[in-house]
């Protein structure tokens, strides 16, 4: 993977991915791009390109951001301890470009595991279906087969 200054990702990314992937910050709730968004795909680093999400795995949790109840692989997204804000959470980031994603939870579908990944959607980048081979993600056409 490229690493990219700090400068570098100012000019890449938007102030608000930016913000959210680099300095922990979080986008409103109910106005990410992927918050009420439902189409067949898989969801990659904003700044890596790592896979990291699958729309199979995708769900309205109603708490205003992206959720799913599950990573594509566990071993692509380290989970830390956060105590920030006088809470004590467990903070999401992708492994290869260390952006901050979100939060994870106990509150998913049971049935599904019970997590819930709380995702901001400026972390993140669609990929639709019938873009997978040509970005260069054609592996990932299995979870949709």
């Amino acid at each position: 993977m490229t690493k990219y200054s700090k400068e570098e990702l100012k000019q890449r990314l938007t102030p608000e991915q930016f913000e959210v992937t680099q300095n922990e910050g979080t986008e409103r709730p109910f106005t990410g791009e992927y918050d009420d968004f439902y189409e067949e795909g898989i969801y990659v680093d904003i700044v890596s390109g790592e896979p990291l999400f699958s729309s199979n795995d995708k769900y309205d949790a109603g708490c205003g951001w992206p959720s799913f109840t599950k990573p594509i692989e566990s071993k692509e997204v380290i989970e830390n301890m956060d105590t920030r804000f006088g809470m004590r959470r467990i903070e999401v980031r992708s492994k290869e470009a260390n952006s901050h994603l979100g939060h994870v939870f106990p509150d998913g579908p049971m049935e599904a595991g019970g997590l819930r990944y709380c995702v901001n959607s400026a972390a993140l980048r669609f990929v639709p279906v019938e873009k997978l081979d040509e970005e260069g993600y054609a592996e990932y056409r299995k979870l949709f087969a």
